[in-house]
């Protein structure tokens, strides 16, 4: 936390409105099933929907679950073929039978299932419109699954029609909720569907060791057109002597995910609704920022490479208009672009496209107001990133921490000039002042053990 101060106020917020959505959870035993387990099995997700008008926010709670559920039917490798397929192609009728259930998956995943009559009950007070949406993404999508059992990913064609199935029909399918609503026009399909192979291809970018080491049976996405330029199998890229082969492959599919972000810029500048747009937006400045931190990253082979908490925190807080996105992408793209080796042999493709997604944030004229912005860090081991937004250096921090401890609020602000600091240390100095409380959030600010306790 004392190495990334600014993250404090962030991090609060978020605490702050966890807790509140997790008290939103409606009384009636099937909603209250749905919306607990959305909390179970995607947290972020549950907090971003929470903007959403009750009606859509219900639709798209459904829409989530239903899908998750097929999922989990798709990535138990337990399940033999010949059982799994017919259930995926059938999936889509299964919704509407309260009392269907099939028993798979684990934990979190597990529960849903065995309960699914839950989401069957709530899907079916569902409006015609949200229904239909539903049921048509859910019937394409199971199809597609069922065909990629038997399949596996050899070329890029077969990578984007993958990712087609599992996410494009999902962003389909919220282009269609959310037509439904009456809030949005319909989106095209092409820029709805890179929406989804955006985000769909960073997560397998990012969950190569998870999926490669996945039990009884690896799962397998990454496309052989691309990763065999490197080595003789897939799995063979998280072994060390391989670590340079490794890092080339890895930069050559980040490299790929990039040519969606034209689309996903289009799709973003085109919504209307506040609460709508946030709800797509996070997800996509989440993900620009995971490529950037997976790029030219020999730890996607090691372990899980993500955003830290913090910088999470200010992209959930800080994404609120298309100014933002486009400042946000910027940035990451600026990042992701130091990273680049003219050794590597898609350099040149890399740069091209990240500059292809510059030129759509300069474009928008709003790249003059700096307020989402990333510092690039170069250390000897890697690229870090941390906002520069109204950052102060320790030692401001501690000479803050002795004037808010000796000098009154006025006298502070009159005399040192504190009247220009960022609003979050405006507040700490109220609450300090203020409150008992607001002497021991300041303790916790300085205390970055025991506040990493108190956000678990």
């Amino acid at each position: 936390m004392l190495r990334h101060p600014d993250d404090f106020y962030p991090l609060l917020k978020l605490k702050i409105a966890v807790r509140h959505a997790g008290k939103q959870i409606p009384p009636e035993p099937h909603w209250s099933f749905c919306y607990s387990m959305l909390h179970k099995v995607s947290r972020s997700f549950a907090l971003v929907i929470q903007q959403l008008d009750t009606d859509l926010r219900n639709a798209v709670c459904i829409f989530y679950l239903v899908l998750r559920a097929l999922d989990t039917v798709e990535d138990d490798t337990s399940i033999p073929a010949d059982v799994k397929v017919p259930i995926l192609k059938a999936f889509h009728r299964h919704i509407y039978d309260r009392d269907w259930h099939f028993s798979c998956g684990t934990k979190e995943y597990k529960v849903l299932m065995d309960q699914i009559h839950h989401v069957s009950t709530a899907f079916l007070e569902l409006g015609e419109g949200y229904k239909e949406a539903i049921e048509d993404i859910t019937k394409r999508m199971g199809a597609g699954m069922a065909k990629f059992i038997c399949k596996e990913v050899e070329t890029v064609d077969d990578y984007d029609e993958y990712c087609h199935y599992v996410a494009g029909l999902v962003g389909l399918g919220l282009s269609k909720l959310f037509h439904a609503s009456g809030k949005e026009d319909l989106a095209g399909d092409d820029i709805s569907n890179s929406m989804g192979l955006f985000l769909q291809k960073t997560n397998i970018i990012r969950d190569y060791l998870e999926d490669i080491n996945e039990i009884p049976k690896s799962r397998m996405f990454w496309p052989r057109q691309i990763w065999s330029k490197y080595v003789n199998k897939l799995e063979d890229l998280k072994d060390e002597e391989n670590s340079d082969k490794a890092v080339q492959c890895l930069n050559d599919m980040v490299t790929n995910a990039l040519i969606h972000v034209e689309d996903c810029l289009k799709y973003m500048s085109a919504l209307r609704d506040p609460a709508i747009f946030r709800f797509c937006a996070i997800p996509q400045v989440m993900a620009i920022g995971t490529l950037a931190m997976c790029y030219n990253n020999i730890e996607v082979f090691r372990g899980v490479v993500k955003m830290r908490r913090g910088l999470t925190a200010k992209v959930i807080d800080r994404t609120r208009t298309m100014a933002d996105v486009y400042r946000a992408f910027y940035d990451f793209a600026t990042m992701l672009k130091s990273k680049v080796d003219m050794n590597d042999p898609n350099a040149k493709k890399t740069l091209s496209r990240l500059e292809i997604a510059q030129k759509a944030c300069k474009d928008s004229g709003v790249l003059s107001t700096r307020y989402f912005t990333i510092k690039i860090i170069h250390t000897q081991e890697s690229v870090k990133i941390q906002s520069s937004a109204g950052e102060l250096p320790y030692c401001s921090l501690y000479w803050l921490l002795f004037l808010l401890i000796f000098l009154p609020t006025d006298q502070i602000t009159r005399s040192c000039g504190l009247h220009e600091l960022p609003f979050q240390y405006k507040w700490l100095i109220a609450q300090v002042h203020a409150t008992c409380h607001g002497k021991l959030l300041f303790f916790f600010f300085f205390n970055h053990t025991l506040l990493n306790k108190m956000l678990v």
